[in-house]
This record gives structure tokens, C-alpha cells and sequence, in this order.
């Protein structure tokens, strides 16, 4: 489903097989490397299941696809700037198959907006960034295997290094009027995530 989607995706914009193929090739190689334990194809995959339930709500689907593709495919535990250099992949490749220059300004915006993962005057946007939070208000097994990847994506760092930067992370998202933007994914996630957070936060403090 993903290959076809992507590959139908670009066909739209360029007749190039080889090349929609060798940019399929890229977003799968760079999802499926070795370090990644969540940010993985299944990432994907969960994304687009869950933003296809509000398909209905989103203005322009395309771009939110190729947000979803681009917004992680560089993602390194040490680095402070993966949003800005997917966001700057993204960039170069919709220009090389001629994606509207409007569009692709829209994409590169909506992975940025990825990073801090706040409200957004875009409501594209703003449903993209709770697709992308939609496992912090999954059921408490699916939200133990995430955090326990999240770790393992992150473990070149010891515990005392990486235990106060995820719970700062985390207290971030409970401090918030609401984690979600949309009416949608509030109801849906809303009070399982703030629970699973918290208890975390508790395993964290042990």
C-alpha cells in the first residue's frame, strides 16, 4: 500500500518510473535503517491509516501525504535538525518532479511543524501533527512498545543523560491545554494519552 500510493503520488507530476521508483527507494532505505526501532515503515503506515480516517477534513491531500513520507526520513538520535533537513529532502525531491512550487512550500512547512508539535493556523497541519502523536493515546501495550523503541533509538545515551529529556519532553505535552489540536483526535486520544504519560513519567522517577 505504501509503494503504490507513493508511486501513483508522484505519476501524477512526472511519467518517470525510474525516478519515482529510485524516490521510493530512498524513503524506504532511510526508514528501514538499522537505528530505527519507531520512526520505522510501520510509523508510516500507522500515519497514513490514521490520517485516511479524516481524509473528509483535510484541504489538501497529496501534500499531507508527501509531508507524511519526507517528515522523518532523516531522523538521527544526535541531531537537533531533523525536521529541517527532511523538510529540506522533501524540498528537493517535489521540485525534481515538478510539484507545484506553492505546494511544496506547504510540505516543507507541515514537516517543520513536526518538531515542536504545536497548533498550527493550517488545519492540515494541525491533523498532521496529531496523526504524529496519535501513539501517546494508543492502547497502554501499544504505548509500552513505543516508548521502550523511542529508548532503544536513543541508546547511546546512558540513562542519566536520557531519563530528564524524556521526562521534560513528556511533561511538556501534559502541560498543555490539550495534547491534540483537532476535535477528532481529542475525543479519540486524549484522555488515554495523558495516562499513558503519566505513567511513565512514574516508571521515570523510579
Amino acid at each position: 500500500m505504501l509503494t503504490d500510493t507513493f508511486l501513483k503520488l508522484v505519476s501524477k507530476y512526472n511519467p518517470d518510473k525510474a525516478l519515482a521508483n529510485d524516490l521510493w527507494l530512498e524513503i524506504f532505505t532511510k526508514y528501514s535503517e538499522p537505528k530505527r526501532h519507531y520512526h520505522t515503515i510501520s510509523h508510516l503506515e500507522n500515519l497514513i491509516a490514521d490520517l485516511t480516517a479524516v481524509q473528509h477534513l483535510i484541504a489538501d491531500w497529496e501534500t499531507t501525504l508527501f509531508a507524511i513520507y519526507y517528515h522523518d526520513v532523516i531522523y538521527k538520535a544526535t541531531s537537533s535538525t531533523n525536521e529541517e533537513d527532511s523538510a529540506k529532502i522533501a524540498t528537493d525531491r517535489l521540485t525534481q518532479i515538478g510539484y507545484p512550487e506553492d505546494k511544496i512550500k506547504k510540505c516543507h512547512a507541515m514537516i517543520l511543524a513536526t518538531k515542536l508539535h504545536e497548533p498550527s493556523k493550517e488545519a492540515d497541519t494541525n491533523l498532521l501533527i496529531d496523526t504524529d502523536l496519535a501513539i501517546l493515546g494508543e492502547k497502554p501495550e501499544e504505548y509500552q512498545l513505543y516508548s521502550e523503541n523511542v529508548r532503544k533509538e536513543y541508546s547511546i545515551y546512558p540513562d542519566f543523560l536520557y531519563n530528564p529529556g524524556r521526562k521534560k519532553a513528556l511533561q511538556h505535552f501534559l502541560n498543555m491545554k490539550t495534547i491534540y489540536n483537532t476535535d477528532y483526535f481529542i475525543k479519540k486520544y486524549e484522555k488515554q494519552a495523558r495516562i499513558n504519560i503519566e505513567n511513565e513519567l512514574d516508571v521515570l522517577q523510579t
